[in-house]
C-alpha cells in the first residue's frame, strides 16, 4: 500500500512536470512559426493546463478502467469549482472577470448538462463522444471570435510570460514532456487501481478523489498564491475555463478512441459537478466577486461531498 502511494506521488509529479515542459516547448515552437498569440493562448496553453487530466483519463480508458477516466474529469471539475475557488476566496475575496462570468461559466454549465444527459444510460458511446467533441470545436470557434473583439484572454496573458527557446531545445522539451506524461500517467493509473483494489473501493471513487485531487493540485496552489497577491481573476478564469476542456475535449476525444462504461459515477456526482458551477455562477453573476463567506460555503460543501464519498466507500 505504501509503495503504491509513493508511486502515485511520483506519477503525479511526472505528469505535472511533463505537462509544463511540453507546453513551454510547444508555445516556443508556435511563436517561432508566427502563429498568432491569441491562437496559442486558446489552444496550446489552455490545453496544456488540462493535459494531466487528459493523459490520466486516456490511459485509464485504454487500461479498461473507464469509470476512473470519467471520475477523474468529474472529480477535477468539482475540485476546481468548489475547493480551489473556495480556498482561494477564503484567503482573499476574489474578483472574477466579466468574460469568465458571461462566457466561460455558461459554456461550463452547457458542458456539464451534456455530460449528465449522455451518462443516463451508464455508457459514453462514440456518438456521445462525437457530440462533446463537436461542441468543443464550437467553443473554440466562439472563444476565438470573441477574443478578437475585446481584451486578451487569461490564457493569452499567461502565455506572454513564456520563454522562447531555440527550435531544437523547444522540440526536446516537447518530447521530454510527452515522455514524462506517458510514464507518469501509466504509473499513476496502475498504482491508483491497485490502491482501489486493496481498499475495496470502486475505480470511480478513486477517480473522483485521489486521481482528481492529484491532477488538480497545480491549480489549487496557483490560485491560492494568486489570491494572496490580489491577482485571482486570471487564475480563476483559467480554472473555470479548464472545466470546459475537461468535459468536452478530454471525455470527447477519449470516448472517440475508447467507448466508456461509467458504472460507479452516480447522479449525485454529476449533480454535484453541475450544482457547484451553478452556485458559483449565482454568487458572481451580479457583483463579479466571490466573498469570503461564499468561499466558505463552497469549501464546506466540497468536504461534505468528500465525506459522503468516503462514507459510502467503506
Amino acid at each position: 500500500m505504501l509503495l503504491n502511494i509513493l508511486i502515485i506521488i511520483v506519477g503525479v509529479a511526472l505528469v505535472i512536470g511533463g505537462a509544463d515542459r511540453m507546453t513551454e516547448g510547444a508555445v516556443s515552437l508556435a511563436q517561432r512559426m508566427k502563429i498568432p498569440e491569441i491562437v496559442i493562448g486558446l489552444t496550446i496553453v489552455a490545453m496544456g493546463t488540462s493535459m494531466p487530466e487528459f493523459c490520466v483519463s486516456m490511459v485509464s480508458a485504454l487500461k479498461s478502467t473507464t469509470a476512473m477516466a470519467v471520475g477523474n474529469v468529474v472529480g477535477s471539475n468539482i475540485f476546481n469549482t468548489m475547493l480551489i475557488v473556495g480556498m482561494a476566496a477564503l484567503v482573499a475575496p476574489m474578483m472574477i472577470t466579466h468574460s469568465t462570468v458571461k462566457k466561460d461559466m455558461p459554456w461550463t454549465i452547457l458542458a456539464s448538462v451534456l455530460l449528465a444527459c449522455i451518462s443516463i444510460d451508464g455508457n459514453i458511446s462514440r456518438l456521445d463522444a462525437l457530440l462533446l467533441t463537436l461542441t468543443f470545436f464550437c467553443f473554440i470557434a466562439y472563444t476565438l471570435r470573441e477574443s478578437r473583439k475585446g481584451q486578451p484572454t487569461s490564457q493569452d496573458q499567461e502565455q506572454e510570460n513564456k520563454k522562447t527557446y531555440k527550435p531544437m531545445i523547444a522540440l526536446l522539451l516537447v518530447l521530454a514532456g510527452l515522455g514524462c506524461l506517458i510514464l507518469g500517467s501509466n504509473l499513476f493509473v496502475d498504482a491508483a487501481t491497485k490502491v482501489a483494489r486493496q481498499l475495496g473501493v470502486s475505480d470511480a471513487v478513486i477517480g473522483l478523489t485521489i486521481v482528481a485531487g492529484g491532477t488538480s493540485l497545480p491549480e489549487l496552489a496557483t490560485s491560492v498564491v494568486a489570491a494572496k497577491k490580489g491577482q485571482s481573476a486570471i487564475a480563476i478564469g483559467n480554472v473555470i475555463g479548464s472545466n470546459v476542456y475537461n468535459i468536452l475535449m478530454i471525455i470527447g476525444v477519449t470516448g472517440l478512441i475508447c467507448p466508456m462504461n461509467i458504472e460507479g459515477i452516480t447522479f449525485i456526482d454529476l449533480g454535484t459537478m453541475l450544482g457547484s458551477i451553478l452556485l458559483l455562477w449565482l454568487f458572481t453573476f451580479t457583483k463579479f466577486k466571490v466573498e469570503r463567506w461564499e468561499g466558505g460555503v463552497l469549501t464546506l460543501l466540497f468536504f461534505i461531498y468528500m465525506g459522503w464519498l468516503i462514507w459510502n466507500a467503506i
